[in-house]
């Protein structure tokens, strides 16, 4: 008896079923085996559920099934989301002609054998529709939104000091939300300090404050433990260990004073959450975004940053504080050093220094950064 691959059409198709209108079933048979595929692999169900509803995106759009699909109707897809109010960024739509061409792989690989079910039951077969004439060329490193950004260094002191006043003009207006906003602010504190993600630091526990044996100085707040760092497809997350580095020691008294007075006032009994609300849970990656919005616009700065742009502004700085590439990118856990230097978007006047310090090294001479 052969075994048959999770998501294969005999696994998934009743058998001695007839069904009146068959079109529709193969086509949620297809979608249920394509999940068990992706399920098999350990894929998250955030990464496999819209990967379904784009593929019922297309159906609904071409009013077409599958095995019907030509490069005609990829295109004009592609074509519909470009265009418009809202159009989608490439990075995007390349991310759709990514998942349409797996699934199609997926209709076409001759283990499952939905190729041949199209074929006996309609007398057509799925095909790709994406193909190196019609795709989106990948040309470039970068083709996130231009403009996310680093924070200069004046513009990370008008957050926090934004951040900051919130409290006390909260409670002048005599409305609640006094203690949650002097909470965001020691969030996008941390989040800048150790330049992590939202979702990081929305997992943190109280047992992720870590010593660093070779900088007392920090006491319990010398390291974080990161345990759900960003994780590749069908990996577990990442994990990895953030230095405070010696430029951002502030960040002690900023933890300390949320620990000891910030903190308890939430009433969080036993729960192991460092960052809770004010039902005593655990804070959401959907908060921190929403303090980030506040703060950003009380500190009057481009309405266009977001709260990942602290992280950049971490490796940025980091770079600029004289720390080594490797270093940096051991810091925010990436797999690659060109990832890395995307974020990094270091200052002219750095830049100029760097040039500087070299032309003394070969020349003997100083270089007026000023000129």
């Amino acid at each position: 008896m052969t075994l048959q691959p999770p998501g294969s059409a005999r696994l998934v198709l009743a058998d001695n079923v007839v069904h009146l209108d068959p079109a529709p079933a193969v086509f949620e048979a297809m979608l249920e085996g394509w999940r068990r595929q992706q399920s098999a692999r350990f894929m998250k169900t955030s990464t496999i559920d819209p990967r379904l509803r784009l593929i019922r995106r297309v159906k609904d759009f071409t009013g077409l099934y599958p095995w019907q699909w030509t490069p005609a109707e990829g295109e004009a897809f592609i074509d519909h989301l470009r265009s418009g109010d809202d159009p989608r960024a490439l990075s995007t739509l390349r991310g759709y002609e990514v998942t349409i061409g797996l699934f199609l792989e997926f209709l076409l690989d001759s283990r499952y054998g939905w190729a041949r079910v199209c074929d006996e039951r309609f007398g057509e077969a799925p095909q790709p529709i994406f193909h190196e004439g019609n795709s989106i060329a990948h040309k470039v490193d970068f083709e996130g939104d231009p403009r996310r950004r680093p924070l200069t260094y004046d513009e990370v002191q008008a957050l926090f000091d934004a951040a900051d006043a919130r409290p006390s003009r909260i409670s002048e207006r005599g409305v609640k939300g006094a203690l949650n906003a002097a909470r965001d602010a020691a969030v996008l504190k941390t989040i800048y300090a150790f330049g992590l993600r939202r979702t990081e630091t929305a997992k943190l526990d109280l047992v992720d404050l870590r010593r660093n044996p070779k900088a007392p100085q920090f006491d319990r707040f010398g390291s974080v433990m990161v345990r759900y760092g960003k994780s590749s497809k069908g990996a577990p997350p990442k994990r990895r260990t953030v230095l405070l580095v010696p430029e951002m020691d502030w960040i002690v008294d900023v933890l300390d004073g949320w620990l000891t007075d910030l903190r308890p006032r939430f009433s969080p009994g036993k729960h192991p959450a460092l960052w809770v609300n004010e039902r005593a849970g655990r804070l959401s990656p959907r908060s921190i975004n929403e303090a980030f919005v506040a703060t950003n616009r009380a500190a009057g700065l481009d309405d266009r940053l977001d709260v990942h742009c602290l992280r950049h502004s971490a490796v940025t700085h980091w770079t600029e504080f004289g720390y080594p590439p490797r270093f940096v990118q051991e810091q925010v856990g990436h797999s690659h050093a060109a990832t890395t230097a995307i974020y990094a978007g270091v200052s002219n006047e750095y830049r100029n220094q760097l040039l500087a310090a070299a032309l003394k090294s070969r020349l003997g001479t100083d270089w007026d950064v000023t000129a």
